[in-house]
C-alpha cells in the first residue's frame, strides 16, 4: 500500500498522457470527418436541388451548412439543412418554412440519396406522398420506379399515382367478425388491381372513366 501511494505521481503522469494522446486522435478523427463533410455537402445540396425539381418545385434551394461544436458522438460539426421553395427567398431551416408536400418531396430526395449511397437491399416508405397529389404524386411514383430498378422499394400510399408504378399491388383491409377487427394484406392480380386504382381515383362507386384513367395509369400512359 505504501509502495502504491508513493508511486501515485508516475500513475496520474501516465493518465495524463494517455488522455492527451486520445484529444490528440479525437481531434484528429474530428477533422477527418469534417473535411469528408465539406468535401459531399455541395454535391449533396446539388443532388436534392435537381431531384425537387423534377419533383415540380422549380425554384428549390437547397444548401447544407455547417457550424463547430463540442466534440460528440458525431464529429464537432453542427450539420444543418436550409431551404426554399420560393425565388428569392432567404434559406431558412426546412422544419420553420417547409410545407406538408414540401416536406414529403424533401424526404422522398433525401431517401433516394440515402438509398443510392449506403446501397440499401430495401427502402421502405410509410405514406411519404403525404400532402401531395395530381402530377407532382406522378412524379413521386416514378422516382421510386427509378430507385426500384436498384433496390426493392415497398411503399405504402393511397395515391393511385403511386400505386399504379408498383410491380406488385397488396391490399391492405380490415374485417370486422363476432370478436373482433382484423386486419389483413392480400396480393391483388391483374383484374383487381384495375378495379382497386378505379376506387382509389373515383371512390366507391367504379365508372367507366375511372376503369379506363386506371388502366392508362398501369401503362404509364397520361389520363
Amino acid at each position: 500500500k505504501l509502495q502504491r501511494i508513493d508511486s501515485f505521481d508516475e500513475e496520474i503522469g501516465a493518465l495524463e498522457k494517455q488522455v492527451a494522446q486520445l484529444a490528440s486522435e479525437l481531434a484528429s478523427k474530428a477533422d477527418e470527418l469534417t473535411v469528408k463533410r465539406n468535401g459531399v455537402r455541395d454535391e449533396i445540396a446539388e443532388y436534392l436541388v435537381v431531384r425537387l425539381r423534377l419533383l415540380g418545385m422549380e425554384n428549390a434551394r437547397v444548401e447544407v451548412r455547417m457550424s463547430g461544436k463540442d466534440y460528440s458522438a458525431d464529429g464537432q460539426d453542427v450539420v444543418e439543412l436550409v431551404f426554399t421553395a420560393n425565388k428569392n427567398a432567404e434559406l431558412r431551416p426546412i422544419a420553420s418554412i417547409a410545407s406538408g408536400g414540401e416536406i414529403a418531396r424533401l424526404m422522398l430526395a433525401l431517401k433516394c440519396l440515402i438509398a443510392k449511397s449506403a446501397e440499401l437491399p430495401t427502402i421502405i416508405f410509410d405514406e411519404i406522398d403525404t400532402g401531395v397529389s395530381g402530377d407532382v404524386a406522378g412524379r413521386m411514383g416514378e422516382m421510386m420506379a427509378e430507385m426500384a430498378r436498384d433496390i426493392q422499394v415497398l411503399t405504402i400510399s393511397h395515391l393511385p399515382q403511386i400505386a399504379a408504378r408498383g410491380t406488385t399491388h397488396y391490399k391492405v383491409y380490415k374485417e370486422d367478425t363476432d370478436t373482433g377487427t382484423n386486419s389483413h394484406i392480400r396480393q391483388l392480380n391483374n383484374e383487381e388491381r384495375i378495379n382497386e386504382i378505379a376506387h382509389m381515383l373515383s371512390g366507391s362507386t367504379l365508372t367507366e372513366a375511372a376503369l379506363n384513367n386506371a388502366k392508362a395509369l398501369l401503362n404509364n400512359e397520361s389520363i
